[in-house]
């Protein structure tokens, strides 16, 4: 009777322990799926932002004030990191400024200056090409193998983009006449995979978070001398309570919140698991569009985005 007793014990204690690591896995991937809906829709309401304001803030001045707060708001985790001499400034400061120049500043002032004349879909879709345009940059440096999967994903997600571009009529392209928004997020796009490919590269001792702070205090930089001039032109537009609003929401939700959630769910899903944000960005952008703006997405831009999200993944997978 003992060790049939004492085998019951132990089955039912193997029950128990295997209902708990299952109950504990689902919440874990809970835990994921919000933090994923989060950190996306964090990101997407940054063009939202640029979409609804559409110039009635000057975009350097929105872009200094967003940079400025997510600097100052990281930057006790990075002077730390200083101090422990994780980030030796000396060897860092022109990948660093570098850095800041690609990510913050082509990726701030431009990106608003574009919501005046393109949607808040079209920044989203256009600035998912950005890793087909770091795959490609690596295979051209041989950093990366590039095999006929990723190159048919990078054909699918470029026909894409340029179905987007050219609304369906390809003689724009050839014409140049598509929207002047699309142009400048297309050099957010390539100031962004720039700074993809360098980021990690620019004091690659330091967190995710330390490294933000010092590539945010370099894009505020940046983005001074022209948020000045807005401010000399245009006073009463800088200094209003509707600028005030942005840029504090600016700072906190696509910037601090944003940044912090990406690195916390890289930290607990791994990188790999983390970069499914990028999926989920253009959808949250096509709904906050909707639901904020009014804007519906259009038959082609669904038709574009599934080539665009396509291709991606078929270019990411080895």
């Amino acid at each position: 009777m003992g060790l049939e007793t004492f085998e019951g014990t132990s089955e039912g204690g193997h029950g128990a322990s295997a209902g708990a690591a299952s109950s504990a896995g689902a919440w874990l991937g809970a835990i994921a799926l919000i933090g994923f809906v989060l950190v996306a829709t964090a990101q997407a309401s940054n063009q939202i932002l640029a979409r609804g304001l559409a110039g009635s803030v000057p975009p350097f001045a929105l872009a200094f004030f967003r940079w400025s707060i997510v600097a100052v708001g990281l930057a006790p985790i990075a002077l730390a990191e200083i101090r422990d001499g994780r980030v030796p400034l000396g060897k860092n400061i022109w990948p660093v400024l570098a850095a800041g120049f690609m990510g913050m500043f082509l990726c701030g002032g431009p990106v608003y200056a574009a919501g005046v004349s393109t949607t808040a879909i079209h920044i989203a879709l256009i600035m998912a090409l950005s890793p087909i345009t770091v795959l490609l940059i690596s295979a051209m440096r041989g950093m990366e193998r590039v095999g006929l999967l990723q190159w048919l994903g990078t054909a699918l997600a470029l026909s894409g983009a340029l179905l987007i571009i050219s609304g369906g009529h390809p003689q724009t392209l050839i014409e140049l006449e598509t929207a002047s928004g699309d142009g400048l997020v297309v050099i957010a796009m390539l100031g962004w995979s720039g700074y993809t490919l360098l980021q990690s590269r620019a004091a690659p001792k330091a967190s995710l978070l330390a490294r933000i702070s010092l590539f945010s205090g370099a894009g505020a930089l940046f983005s001074l001398p022209l948020a000045v001039m807005e401010m000399w032109a245009m006073p009463a537009q800088v200094f209003s309570t509707k600028a005030l609003s942005a840029y504090v929401f600016a700072g906190v939700v696509p910037g601090l919140l944003a940044y912090a959630g990406f690195a916390w769910l890289g930290g607990k899903f791994g990188s790999v698991r983390t970069s499914l944000v990028l999926y989920l960005g253009p959808i949250a952008s096509a709904l906050l569009s909707f639901a904020i703006l009014g804007e519906p997405p259009k038959l082609i831009h669904l038709l574009g985005g599934l080539l665009i999200l396509g291709g991606v993944w078929a270019s990411l997978r080895r």
